[in-house]
Parts: structure tokens; sequence; C-alpha cells
């Protein structure tokens, strides 16, 4: 079933990073949906700041070009390249849904787009929209977990506050019941933290050792943390990207005598365990429906509108170590 468009719902307007440091917002003209297609109007998406950060200043190897291109991605690395993947919209037209339907889509920072009809994930009714922002993340976490069943021990931590950590270590104690210990020297995360039923320990001393860790700081510094805080035979499930940059490890020290394992963790590719029963659809509306805690909420910590997103992306690049979530909201 096609739909026709207005002349205003033909004008899309989008996000291109230059891969420099800095972007714009470009305006663009939509096709038609065509049958098993939807269109999409945007309500709200999310800065990934971690990977979007590496997007913006160019930092995405030469080798990962093609395996870091997300859906629906335009322009080729290092830039300008249309990225983002945590779109929340409602459907506005088209074949398969119902008009008005809220959806996450893994789309780039755009106010309207057209996607097959099963890109588009209907939200449950336990999921706002504004919650819904964080479901990219919450897939890496989900799959981060399902990594480490195989490891899993009552003796957890997390090194690194950020989105992804929080969410790990949120849903290792949802899952598990175990007590789950973060280490940031961000002091905010200590009330996140609380509210998501996880403990915080802070950047100092720590006496206890761990059985089973998640490295998401994204540091060189938090990673060999984990080599520290690692109990005999501990596995540390590596989660961070690191772009361009390059990490040493003192992999002389107890690292063989203590038999510890760094096992890489990535999204990309559905976890061992859960491959013959999940595709990636059915894993990333898994993690959507995981987010009908509104203690979740406390994730998002700043919102602007769309027009702002150039220079919002070139502050949070250079740090903005307080932003968990930053949401960007639509025009009506």
């Amino acid at each position: 079933m096609k739909s026709d468009l207005g002349r205003n719902m033909r004008v899309a307007r989008a996000f291109w990073s230059h891969g420099n440091g800095q972007g714009e917002i470009r305006e663009e003209t939509l096709r038609e949906p065509a049958d098993g297609e939807l269109l999409v109007e945007a309500l709200y998406s999310a800065v990934s700041k971690g990977t979007e950060s590496l997007v913006f200043r160019g930092g995405v190897p030469r080798s990962e070009w093609d395996r870091m291109a997300c859906p629906f991605q335009e322009g080729r690395f290092p830039g300008p390249v249309k990225y983002g993947y945590a779109s929340v919209g409602r459907v506005a037209g088209g074949d398969g849904l119902k008009k008005g339907t809220p959806v996450f889509v893994l789309y780039p920072h755009q106010t309207r787009y057209v996607v097959p009809t099963d890109a588009a994930i209907p939200l449950p009714k336990t999921v706002s929209p504004e919650r819904a922002v964080l479901a990219a993340n919450m897939e890496t976490a989900l799959n981060a977990v399902w990594d480490a069943e195989a490891a899993r021990a009552k003796e957890l931590c997390v090194i690194g506050g950020g989105m992804v950590g929080l969410l790990t270590g949120y849903l290792a104690r949802r899952f598990w019941g175990e007590e789950v210990w973060v280490f940031d020297p961000v002091e905010s995360r200590s009330a996140v933290c609380e509210a998501l039923g996880l403990r915080y320990a802070g950047a100092g001393g720590h006496p206890e050792k761990f059985s089973l860790l998640f490295h998401a700081s994204a540091t060189e510094a938090g990673l060999r943390r984990a080599l520290d805080l690692a109990a005999f035979e501990a596995t540390i499930i590596e989660l961070s990207w690191y772009g361009d940059r390059e990490v040493s490890l003192p992999l002389g020290g107890a690292f063989h005598s203590q038999r510890l394992t760094i096992q890489a963790s990535q999204v990309g590719a559905v976890a061992p365990s859960r491959r013959q029963g999940a595709r990636h659809r059915e894993r990333l509306a898994e993690a959507i429906g995981l987010l009908d805690d509104p203690a979740l909420d406390v994730l998002i910590t700043g919102e602007c509108p769309f027009e702002d997103l150039p220079k919002v992306m070139a502050k949070l690049t250079s740090g903005a170590p307080e932003t968990l979530c930053h949401r960007i909201r639509y025009p009506d």
C-alpha cells in the first residue's frame, strides 16, 4: 500500500558528521514509501556518545569502515557521513503498521524517513517514546550479559559507568539478582547507581576481587584496572571500542599466573549462546521490552532541539563527563 506524501512531508532534515570535529544539518527530499515500507516522523533520537564522538572526529580506523557502518548510513567514513542508530518516531504513512504507532528504528538523526516495515519495531505500552531512545545501548548491554552467561559469578563489577556500563550492570543485577559494583571517577554516578540498584565504588581502592568484570570505560587505564581487580581465573568482558587508539597492557604481570580471560563482546553479532534462537530483530525487540523500568529515566541527562545537534556533538566530543544519554527532540 502506497501513501501519497504531501509537499511538506517530502522534505526532511538530517545531521551529517564531517569527520573533523564539525557537522551540519542538510535538507533532503524523500521518495514515496513503496509496498512494505513506512514513512516515520521522528519524535526523539539519542546520541551514542562514545561511538558517535569517534565518528564525529574521524576516529574510525580504515580497517573498520565497512564493519562499523550503521543501518541506513549514507556517506562513508571518515566523512561526510550520516550516522546514528537510536531514533524513535511515529508511523506517518505506508504499509504494515497503523498510522500513529510509536516505533524504534536504527536510523540516523533525521526529522522523517522511509524504511522497510520490518525495520521499525513498535514500542510496547510499558515503554514511553522518551525512554525508548535507550534501546540501542540496551541491546549492546543485553548482548554483553548473554556473552557473560558462561562466566556468570557472584563477584561482579563494571569498570566504566557510562551508558553501556551502567545498563550492563543493571541487567546483570536484574537477571541474576547479584550485587554489582561500578567503578567510575565521576562522582555523580553514585546517585545514578543508587537509582539503578548498583553499588558505586568510585575510583578508589577496593579490597575485593571479582570473578566477572565488564569493562566499558574505553580507556587503557580502565582495562588495566580490570586486570588489577580480577580474581583467579576471572573473565573480563571487554565492551569498549577504542577506534584508532592503541592500548598497552601489563600482560607480563599476573595475567598468566591468575589464568585470566579477556573476552570481546560486540553488538554486531548475537552472542553465541543465543545465536540459534535470536536474530538481531528479536534481540532488539527484547532490549526494548527491558526498558519498562521508570528508574532508567535517570540515564537521560540532557536534551536539546534537533537544530542544536551540530554544536552539541562538538561539546560531547570534547568531553562532557557528566553526560550519559543526550536526547534529541524533533519539532512537531
